[in-house]
């Protein structure tokens, strides 16, 4: 099953620390996943520049966000069940060890600046949904807007033409269909009803409903899920990481996966070094921490 076997591409830095408390390395760095290489241009020309390891990765991860990089990068991509496009994203400053992210984030199309309006702003780690939205906007960024698009649209329409499949869900009824759904019952293989009827389309001549269930599950490709995760290391050798991304396509609305989590879509410490990843969010947030 393809969410038990995910692809998963990381990155993973080390920096020599000597007694001293100094490190060794040609610094400044960038580095990310995948060929985002015009991201990679644009924090590296801020990097070089002077700008902070923090700053660097909020300027190269917003230029993944306004190129829309692959489709899984900023807005108008990956549709949720409803067909709606939502946010996660993340900084982490590794010499302060301050994170700020935004998860699930509506009407609000910069995602990484969202997520460092939160360390700047708030003692907080993570704001989610609309309450992200609303803080993002009273802080300054553009808002609110529909962060759909032609093609996300048209890609919803087509797998709501073909029963919503595939899609995220298991053990529930109907099997093949856009719901609405409800559970069903693992020792009888029917809908919990506290009638018991036996009812739903598509249950006839299932004999293993939970089976055919399980053998739905969405395979992960380059093109239904991603995540920019970038490392720089500045001029003074301090280290941050950034993502983004609009999550899984199809997913359920309200999910959200490894993105806008500290130590499973990335880590940064000064004294350690930083990692990044990016592949099937559900199952990397089980093995934290990095």
């Amino acid at each position: 099953m393809a969410r038990r076997n995910p692809s998963i591409t990381f990155f993973l830095i080390l920096l020599t620390v000597v007694q001293k408390g100094g490190v060794l390395g040609d610094f400044p760095m960038v580095v990310s996943t995948w060929p985002f290489k015009e991201a990679v241009r644009a924090a590296w020309k801020a990097v070089d520049r002077g700008l902070s390891a923090l700053d660097a990765v909020v300027v190269g991860c917003s230029a993944c966000e306004e190129l829309r990089c692959d489709g899984t990068v900023g807005p108008g991509g990956s549709p949720d069940e409803n067909g709606e496009t939502t946010i996660d994203a993340m900084v982490m400053d590794g010499t302060t060890m301050e994170v700020g992210a935004v998860a699930a984030m509506r009407y609000v199309k910069d995602g990484i600046k969202a997520a460092q309006l939160v360390i700047k702003h708030t003692e907080h780690t993570l704001l989610v949904g609309e309450k992200a939205s609303e803080f993002a906007i009273a802080m300054g960024l553009s808002g609110p807007m529909n962060l759909s698009s032609t093609d996300s649209m048209d890609k919803w329409m087509k797998w709501r033409e073909n029963s919503c499949q595939p899609n995220f869900r298991e053990n529930v009824f109907p099997i093949k269909g856009c719901g609405p759904y409800s559970p069903i019952s693992a020792a009888s293989g029917l809908r919990d009803d506290p009638k018991g009827l036996h009812l739903g389309e598509g249950n006839c001549g299932v004999s293993d409903p939970l089976r055919t269930v399980s053998s739905r599950s969405v395979p992960v490709g380059p093109r239904n899920h991603d995540t920019i995760s970038m490392t720089a290391i500045d001029k003074e050798g301090h280290i941050a990481v950034g993502t983004s991304t609009n999550g899984a396509t199809f997913k359920i609305p309200g999910r959200v996966g490894d993105g806008p989590i500290a130590g499973s879509a990335a880590y940064a410490d000064d004294e350690v070094g930083a990692c990044g990843a990016t592949g099937d969010g559900d199952i990397m947030m089980r093995f934290l921490p990095w």
